[in-house]
């Protein structure tokens, strides 16, 4: 038969051939131009789903595939390597490149491919590079992968693998680099990992079902730079091998199991520089050689070792919430590149070594609160010009604040509150220009407030105690002021035109004469002005002297029995002027007014006779609780972003509360109404930042402290400019925090309470609920406010909750910008930066551990510095608290770490 002819015949007997055998083989039987690695790789290609036109040179008329995108060969038209980093295949991996029998390098990373990887890889005998991480990869490590004698280079990473490690790993005598953290790993690390004495970078991090010891013989991998097993259940002691390995650089085992001493023989490790061991239970003694070391959290027990004078490249020393004991040794300032230091919350004693505050690069921490230092701040402080954060509060520190202070011109936030501080305000703190938060109260200071201080123009909190001088006036972003128990005289004028003010404490002073006539003044709880014996509002004493001590009342409450139309007695209290008739508010409960409804009763939209429209909340019968905590909390609290209530009456049958009426809803209707997310960030900032400051005011700034217990986005309302106002305390509970139990303070006996999806799990299982039950559910709600999306939106793949789809999206190293409500993607740079550093804000929030959970009062630091702190965003990335530095790009490798001066960064890997 002649060739054109037999052509003719094979294109048209096809016809017959099975659908999909056509399909597959069409092209290879028509044409006879390309060579056999070609029809290899074309048979793949036929099995993708690919959305992109990127494989569009592909062409089966070619004869060879070696001008191909994403093709390399050699000389001899053998195909050597294939590239399509970052392709969107969407497909499984090829199982038949058996021609490309030259095939040496093979990535295909980031290319959406999904499915098991074929045991076939095990016959490409000649490949010495493999990359298919961040793909969608599920199944087994297959075995016969440890048949490739020739791989230096494996990197199966963030994928869906299950499954053990390969038992014959060791078979792979080459490897230099193994990569296969997050992923679905279990059982145990096998011993055979010693036989790879080339491998120099380890990572199975992220594997949490990964577990058992690390084998000693990992001590045979001679070679080994990188050691990361963050995040799995790596159990047990360090291997006492590990000290063998001369060339080891970094080991990271945090967030996981171990316990029991470091071993000694670490310190052989000459050229180990970073060692991140926190979220254990290890304890003994830190080793030398290193840059930086990051052991907090953990139980670390004993002193600071005197010899840590030769880790002569340290930078950034972070060993808090541990049980370290003795003096801080003052060899610690013969480490000349140390820029961070944090040693909070240990049993420290003695005094701050002088010689530290030598140290030229000690620029951005040295936090040491809480712990039981004594003796006094040196004047040495002030060469440390450059130093952004000094916390020592919780202290017995004593003396005088030194007047070289001034010296710190970066200084943004000094707290030495709670020590034994004597004499007055130094004049020269006004030196201090770029301070915005300054917290030095309960110390024994005296004297007048400095004048100077007005000039720090950007403070915001000042925790203070003596007499205000009228240069205050000029403190326009001062947001919370507290000059409580101390012993001042005069009035309060010079604070009216303080417009910032959102929480004041006066109480238990010696003002006198009449209360600023604004409206600030006039909604401040007597709680916050008690003490001053001659202080009045509009006529009105606000504490009287009765032998026993000052009166501590709620609002002045005007309180009335009244008849009804059912001739039922009402009993009305009303804590502002309110021209109402309690007949007329019954009649215009009803249907058509209806703006709210809850499990605790209905709220009305209501216009009284001035014209003047208020909220009305009728409670059900069964809420007597709830209703009698709303009046007994806000009854007693003012706060410009809580809801007012303005009075309340009952009767028998009926119990109503009286708001303000706010015009624009809730956040939650916001969110998802019919607007459906329509506000700019701006927007959002500025109603995050607000709820902050107001959960903030119930946990530190009340007499009694409060916990809200229902935070979400429905319990936010919002006002004609979209201000917002924590409402709903219905289930608030005060706390006592005068026990002498430190565990006591700031909680509540186990009891269901919350709303679901907004629970932190010590709600939702009934253990003992704390002010951290407060953050969780506040970072919940910064989730849904950065998301546009319900904690638990029926939408989220798996039916899983808000929180834990990000967690997983961010686990895989996906932009973390992906999960940004569409609404506010497209956003300029500056704006995305504090989008995605809110995020990080509401991830620490959201911690599993409580004890990493930060404070309201933090979180409300950490959002300010978020728009007004550039040179946090300026510090490098060495700490999750350290720093809030962030992009788009370097965040899909993010790693939550910790410092207890809750501001944070993000490294760029995940180990």
């Amino acid at each position: 038969m002649p060739a054109n002819q037999k052509n003719l015949y094979l294109c048209s007997s096809i016809l017959s051939f099975p659908l999909h055998l056509l399909i597959s083989s069409l092209l290879f039987l028509c044409f006879f131009s390309i060579d056999e690695q070609g029809q290899a790789l074309l048979s793949w290609k036929n099995i993708l789903n690919s959305s992109t036109d990127a494989l569009r040179t592909w062409n089966p008329s070619d004869p060879s595939p070696c001008n191909w995108f994403g093709v390399v060969c050699n000389l001899n038209g053998e195909v050597v390597q294939i590239s399509l980093k970052s392709v969107d295949l969407q497909g499984p991996l090829p199982s038949n490149f058996q021609p490309l029998k030259s095939l040496k390098t093979l990535i295909l990373s980031s290319t959406n491919l999904t499915g098991p990887i074929p045991k076939e890889f095990g016959e490409y005998l000649e490949l010495d590079l493999i990359d298919l991480s961040t793909n969608a990869i599920s199944g087994e490590i297959p075995v016969e992968i440890c048949s490739l004698r020739k791989l230096h280079s494996l990197s199966l990473s963030t994928n869906f693998l299950e499954g053990g490690i390969p038992s014959d790993i060791g078979n792979l005598s080459g490897l230099v680099y193994l990569s296969i953290y997050d992923n679905q790993l279990s059982g145990e690390i096998p011993k055979s990992i010693g036989k790879l004495s080339k491998l120099e970078i380890f990572r199975v991090g992220g594997n949490q079902n990964l577990n058992g010891e690390l084998p000693r013989e990992i001590g045979n991998c001679s070679n080994l730079i990188m050691l990361g097993l963050a995040e799995t259940n790596i159990s047990r002691s360090l291997p006492h091998s590990i000290g063998v390995l001369e060339k080891i650089q970094t080991v990271a085992i945090y967030t996981s199991l171990l316990s029991g001493p470091i071993p000694e023989e670490i310190g052989n490790c000459s050229k180990l520089q970073n060692l991140y061991l926190y979220e254990n239970s290890i304890s003994g003694p830190i080793p030398r050689y290193l840059t930086l070391i990051e052991v907090n959290n953990n139980d670390i027990s004993g002193e600071i070792p005197l010899d840590i004078s030769k880790l002569r490249n340290l930078t950034l020393f972070f060993a808090w919430q541990n049980k370290l004991t003795g003096n801080i040794p003052e060899s610690l300032a013969e480490c000349p590149n140390l820029q961070a230091l944090d040693l909070s919350y240990n049993h420290l004693f003695g005094p701050i070594p002088r010689l530290i505050f030598g140290l030229k690069n000690l620029t951005k921490l040295l936090l040491l609160l809480s712990n039981n230092l004594s003796g006094f701040i040196p004047p040495d402080i002030g060469n440390c010009t450059n130093m952004y954060r000094f916390r020592s509060n919780d202290n017995r520190l004593a003396g005088t604040i030194p007047a070289e202070i001034g010296n710190l011109k970066n200084l943004n936030f000094l707290d030495i509150s709670n020590n034994h501080f004597l004499g007055e305000i130094p004049p020269t703190i006004s030196g201090c220009e770029n301070l915005e938060f300054l917290d030095i109260h309960s110390n024994g200071l005296t004297g007048r407030i400095p004048a100077e201080l007005a000039s720090c123009s950007k403070l915001q909190l000042l925790d203070l105690g003596s007499e205000i001088p009228p240069q205050f006036s000029g403190l326009s972003k001062l947001g919370i002021l507290d000059l409580s128990h101390n012993n001042l005289t005069g009035n309060v004028n010079i604070l009216a035109s303080l417009q910032n003010l959102v929480s004041l404490n006066i109480s238990f002073n010696e003002f006198s004469g009449e209360l600023p006539n604004t409206a600030f003044f006039q909604k401040l709880p007597l709680s916050d002005l008690t003490g001053n014996q001659a202080l009045y509002i509009s006529g009105r004493v606000v504490a009287l002297a009765d032998g026993i001590g000052p009166i501590r009342q709620t609002k002045s409450a005007l309180k009335l029995a009244i008849g009804s139309m059912e001739d039922d007695t009402w009993e009305l209290t009303l804590y502002q002027k309110l021209e109402l008739s309690i007949d007329d508010v019954v009649r215009n409960l009803k249907s058509a007014n209806v703006i709210g409804t809850g499990s605790s009763g209905v709220v009305y939209k209501v216009a009284i006779s001035n014209g003047e429209m208020l909220a009305v909340k009728m409670w059900s019968t069964e809420e007597l609780g709830a209703f009698e905590s709303e009046i007994r909390t806000l009854g007693s609290i003012q706060h410009r972003n809580i809801v007012r209530l303005l009075g309340w009456c009952s009767n028998r049958s009926m119990k109503l509360l009286f708001y303000d009426y706010l015009p624009k809803g809730s956040l939650g209707s916001l969110l998802h109404g019919a607007e459906k997310g329509a506000a700019k960030w701006k927007t959002r900032y500025d109603i995050v930042l607000g709820v902050a400051q107001a959960l903030a005011y119930l946990h530190y700034d009340c007499v009694t402290a409060i916990l809200h217990r229902d935070v979400k986005v429905m319990n936010v309302l919002l006002g004609p400019s979209f201000e917002p106002y924590l409402a709903d305390f219905g289930l608030a509970r005060l706390v006592n925090n005068d026990a002498d139990d430190e565990s006591s303070k700031l909680s509540l006996k186990p009891h269901f309470v919350g709303s679901y999806g907004y629970m932190a799990l010590e709600q939702a299982s009934m253990q003992c609920i704390t002010e951290k039950s407060d953050v969780y559910s506040f970072g919940v709600v910064l989730l849904e406010v950065l998301t546009g999306r319900h904690p638990l939106d029926p939408n989220l793949p798996g039916g899983a909750h808000l929180v834990q789809w990000a967690h997983d999206h961010l686990h895989r190293k996906q932009d973390p910008a992906d999960i940004l409500d569409p609404k506010l993607r497209g956003q300029a740079d500056p704006q995305l930066q504090e989008m995605l550093q809110t995020l990080a804000v509401s991830f620490l929030c959201v911690s599993t551990r409580v004890d990493d959970c930060p404070v309201m009062k933090d979180v409300v630091a950490m959002i300010k510095e978020i728009r007004e702190a550039d040179v946090v965003r300026s510090e490098p990335e060495f700490s999750n608290r350290g720093s809030m530095a962030l992009s788009s790009s370097s965040a899909r490798n993010m790693v939550l770490q910790g410092s207890s001066n809750c501001s944070f960064a993000f490294s760029d890997d995940s180990i």
